[in-house]
């Protein structure tokens, strides 16, 4: 156990918001494990004080910080010292003692190289293709240039913006190292077999559906696919590459890395490759979703032990079939299918918009048909199904051969307080929303009882407790 006294050094983490951080975790660890007497904690800064809270860290001896968002290029204008690769990158993320105040490092690009060649990925002489032209993908770029990558291609939604960033890089290099693309631009790139940096936030929680490029054909060109993002452990972009053959990689090991490397320049200590990957196994275990053992991804062992049936979610609106929906998708490692998108994507118009034009009863045969459809294809899937689906006789054995049928069962005090506001709903819109859930759902509790494999009562669970629930019952 550490003990603290007058001699423990503090070390923190300042940004805005900080609360979400793992890095207490990764350094508060490597303290106990090296016997460094250092303690590091996050500490919010709100905008227009952090000029105030850099001195205010010197003034109090703290031993070093790391800097977060939105600081990690404001903070240089406070810096005694900046190291030239933190210089070129035109962002700091840790701050070390020295004299005069604090020298400025980017450890996050040591970290991801460091964790790329770790986990067996070379750069060297290599092309790479970067999805995004934000200040991440730069640093990227950056960092290729530095560790003698044959060049980049920038993609990106505005490629105006991605050939500001190719711009900046090449001036650096001084020759033609990057090139801008607009996302679906990248058929134009020559070859395949690519090592794919996916540098933007799309598909980080709780957006977990999203990808920044949905083409499987651009997939099958990907060999190596690493996104940055780290929760969730699996995003959809990884998904997408190893289902096209690829291998892939997300940003916990480059978490982990660059507080490695911010610990060492703080504290001299040098950390040893055992020690950094039990570090990573404790960041994969606090992220709960795989455990992680000499960079391979593993499977909980329980989700081995789950039947290969697809998983049906009904339940009344904002029983969290969407939410579980995606989570399972992610530990079953298979497609979500949602009845009422692809409803939706059929008709080109809204739920509300079938509802007002063709009436609802229209809206219940188009379910009943996309049912028979679904229920003639193959392979594992999650559906999550509308509200009413099951309330249709016709419905309920169609569901059944989709796969196990799941009923998410909550209180209408619970519905009530997760959908009030909601004006999407056509069917809660109007006066007394509470009474009006109370009476459907009691129209409904047959046909779900009946209609169910399982049922979950959701209400008092966590989300993860809810999956963990689901996932037990399938194994049985």
């Amino acid at each position: 156990m550490q003990i603290l006294d007058g001699h423990t050094r503090t070390c923190g983490l300042i940004g805005n918001p900080v609360a979400h951080t793992q890095s207490p975790m990764i350094q508060n660890y490597m303290a106990q494990a090296t016997g460094a007497n250092l303690v590091y904690l996050p500490f919010p800064v709100a905008h227009g004080n952090l000029e105030e809270a850099v001195r205010g860290a010197l003034a109090m001896d703290f031993l070093g910080l790391n800097v977060t968002i939105p600081y990690k290029s404001d903070v240089i204008a406070y810096l005694a010292q900046i190291d030239p690769l933190a210089e070129r990158i035109g962002a700091v993320n840790t701050l070390v003692r020295c004299e005069g105040g604090y020298k400025g490092y980017n450890t996050d690009m040591p970290g991801l190289y460091r964790a790329m060649k770790q986990e067996g990925v070379d750069i060297a002489g290599r092309e790479v293709v970067i999805l995004g032209a934000g200040g991440v993908a730069r640093a990227v770029a950056v960092m290729l240039l530095d560790k003698g990558a044959a060049g980049v291609y920038i993609l990106n939604r505005t490629v105006d913006r991605a050939q500001t960033v190719a711009d900046e890089v090449n001036q650096m290099a001084g020759r033609i190292f990057a090139k801008a693309y607009a996302l679906m631009d990248y058929k134009c790139i020559p070859g395949g077999g690519w090592l794919v940096i996916q540098a933007t936030s799309v598909g980080m929680y709780p957006h977990v559906e999203d990808v920044v490029i949905e083409d499987q054909e651009f997939y099958r060109r990907v060999e190596i696919g690493y996104d940055l993002i780290f929760n969730p452990y699996e995003t959809r972009f990884m998904e997408l590459t190893e289902a096209a053959g690829g291998r892939a990689y997300n940003g916990a090991r480059m978490l982990v890395y660059q507080g490695i490397i911010a610990f060492e320049l703080w504290t001299g200590i040098s950390i040893g490759q055992d020690l950094a990957d039990e570090l990573c196994r404790k960041m994969a275990l606090a992220l709960g979703q795989q455990q992680v053992a000499g960079g391979a991804r593993i499977k909980n062992a329980l989700e081995k032990t789950v039947s290969d049936k697809s998983v049906v979610l009904i339940g009344f609106m904002g029983s969290g079939k969407s939410t579980m929906g995606v989570r399972l998708s992610y530990r079953l490692k298979c497609v979500l299918e949602d009845t009422d998108k692809l409803i939706e994507r059929q008709e080109e118009k809204t739920i509300s918009e079938i509802f007002e034009q063709k009436g609802e009863e229209a809206f219940r045969q188009m379910e009943t048909e996309l049912l028979r459809e679904l229920s003639e294809r193959n392979g594992q899937r999650i559906y999550s199904v509308g509200g009413g689906t099951p309330v249709r006789v016709v419905n309920r054995p169609l569901l059944k051969r989709l796969g196990t049928v799941v009923y998410l069962r909550a209180r209408p005090e619970t519905i009530y307080e997760r959908l009030r506001g909601d004006t999407t709903r056509p069917l809660l819109q109007g006066e007394d929303s509470l009474g009006r859930i109370r009476s459907l759902m009691a129209e409904r509790e047959g046909a779900y009882v009946e209609a169910a494999d399982v049922i979950v009562d959701v209400d008092g669970l966590t989300a993860d407790q809810v999956i963990e629930h689901i996932l037990g019952c399938l194994s049985c």
